[in-house]
């Protein structure tokens, strides 16, 4: 984060500040080396010498302490400086996805007499207890050898079977270790956040794995509700099966979205790796899943819900395609993977075939991956998934909020229903719709009316002319930008900036075919 008018040089800097957020000094770190949002673990060192007044700050990705600080300046501290005091941290990134975490910390002061209490130490030596030695009476000398010859022949086999076992235990246990760190190898490097559940604690706060408990069921795992004993937090654990390719999708997910960090992504709280098993342990979410809602019986999201849910999306793939600092392609958005928190504020989840891709690389072609009717044409074609290609996913989870229509609906081939039943693509059908000039029809009749908003625009809309308002004050056409994502035209589809329904630079969007 960066502020000029606080005296901020760059969003990469050390800055001292006193009892202002406005900084005394500052110095920007493109010189020295250090990226503080690279994610590598960085060591800080915070020098103050009041006999000088001088404060210096080092910094290093090593524990060795450079020669020379990054930042040097001259300040007297003893108007700020207090008999007691605390030392502390706080942080703030305000829109920011970033995450700091302090690993270790040491505070140390020089020159100052101690205030220790003499009388409160000990002698050490004064609790030392001598040793009592006990002799043997040479009249029973015979008699005590023959008792200890007896005692070695008891005690020797059994000494050595004590030493064999606990050898062989100590042995299955490093081998048990030396193996789960060969398949656990992905994890140091990845985690900074998320912590490590052990697989019991898990199993007890899921009755071990119980039916009873699944929340939800994908292709490369269940999902379960965990309550942990004793304590009120509630989560989400994905339980990976057995088959070798379903574990590497869990090293996928857990490998991209530990360093994820947005308001609109399903945030991981941990994992485990024991017993042969991947689990990751993510955040509770309520409300279920956004196909749940739409589908269930009654609907219970209202038009305003519905463009929070299209808004959130947008922000996220935004975040997603632009602002990491490897482009993170999804693969597979759609309905059931995105999930509502207790604000119905959505959040999207399941990363299992999302893939990391450079901003300046092509993409290269792999096997086609996601769920039919989300897929790009383009996509089943090439192969080539790509951030055009979530947006087409996208438009189509649009059309889906707008129209309360799955993605391939069956649907009576004869008007009078006595015919056989075909498969509808939603895309196919808005479409048809839009040529018709019958575009109005397409909305959600369960939201009965809700979709225009009359306040912001009182006067009576034609029908014929497209429009399905879905706004506050922006007046958006979301049902038509949904067309832009899902438009299979040779220039592509727009960036998720440009199809946010809560951008700025999206208000007053007209976009015809």
């Amino acid at each position: 984060m960066v502020n000029a008018e606080l005296g901020d040089p760059s969003d990469n800097h050390v800055g001292l500040d006193l009892g202002s957020p406005a900084s005394v000094s500052a110095v920007d770190l493109a010189d020295s080396g250090i990226v503080l949002k690279s994610g590598n673990l960085t060591t800080a060192w915070i020098d103050y010498r009041g006999a000088e007044h001088l404060l210096e700050v080092s910094l290093s990705y090593s524990r060795v302490k450079p020669k020379r600080p990054v930042f040097s300046v001259a300040v007297d501290l003893s108007p700020y400086l207090k008999e007691a005091m605390y030392v502390g941290f706080s942080a703030s990134t305000e829109g920011s996805t970033q995450q700091h975490t302090i690993k270790e910390w040491t505070f140390q002061t020089f020159g100052l007499p101690p205030a220790t209490n003499a009388s409160s130490f000990t002698n050490a030596t004064s609790n030392v207890s001598e040793p009592v030695v006990t002799g043997v009476a040479a009249s029973g000398g015979a008699t005590s050898k023959k008792r200890f010859g007896r005692a070695i022949t008891i005690l020797g086999p059994v000494a050595l079977a004590v030493a064999f076992v606990f050898f062989a235990c100590v042995s299955v246990k490093k081998l048990a270790e030396l193996s789960s760190k060969k398949d656990a190898i992905f994890l140091p490097g990845l985690l900074k956040g998320p912590r490590k559940f052990s697989h019991k604690e898990l199993s007890m706060a899921t009755r071990g794995f119980h039916a009873s408990r699944v929340i939800g069921r994908g292709a490369f795992g269940t999902v379960y509700k965990a309550a942990m004993p004793g304590a009120p937090t509630t989560y989400a654990v994905k339980r990976s099966t057995q088959a070798h390719q379903s574990r590497s999708e869990f090293v996928a997910e857990l490998s991209v979205i530990a360093c994820l960090r947005h308001k609109n992504l399903v945030q991981l709280e941990g994992w485990c790796d024991e017993k042969g098993e991947v689990l990751l342990v993510y955040e509770y979410m309520p409300n279920g899943s956004l196909d749940k809602a739409l589908y269930g019986d009654p609907c219970t999201l209202s038009w305003p819900e519905r463009h929070n849910v299209a808004a959130g999306i947008a922000s996220v793939l935004s975040y997603l395609h632009q602002e990491c600092e490897q482009r993170v392609i999804h693969r597979d958005i759609k309905t059931g993977n995105i999930l509502l928190d207790g604000n119905l504020s959505p959040r999207l989840g399941d990363f299992g075939l999302a893939r990391l891709m450079d901003h300046n690389k092509s993409p290269v072609s792999t096997l086609t991956a996601g769920t039919m009717g989300y897929l790009a044409p383009e996509y089943l074609q090439s192969g080539k998934a790509t951030d055009q290609t979530d947006v087409f996913s996208y438009g189509v989870v649009v059309l889906e909020v707008c129209c309360g229509r799955r993605p391939i609906d069956r649907e009576e081939a004869d008007k009078d229903g006595a015919g056989s039943k075909n498969n509808v693509n939603l895309v196919d059908w808005v479409w048809r719709l839009h040529g018709e000039d019958r575009l109005i029809e397409a909305a959600d009749a369960r939201l009965h009316g809700g979709i225009l908003n009359r306040e912001a625009d009182p006067v009576p809309v034609p029908r014929k002319k497209p429009l399905l308002v879905f706004s506050f004050s922006q007046s958006i056409k979301l049902q038509e930008m949904a067309f832009s994502c899902g438009d299979d035209v040779r220039g592509g589809y727009p960036a998720a900036t440009t199809t946010n329904p809560a951008s700025p630079k999206s208000e007053g969007a007209d976009i015809e075919r």
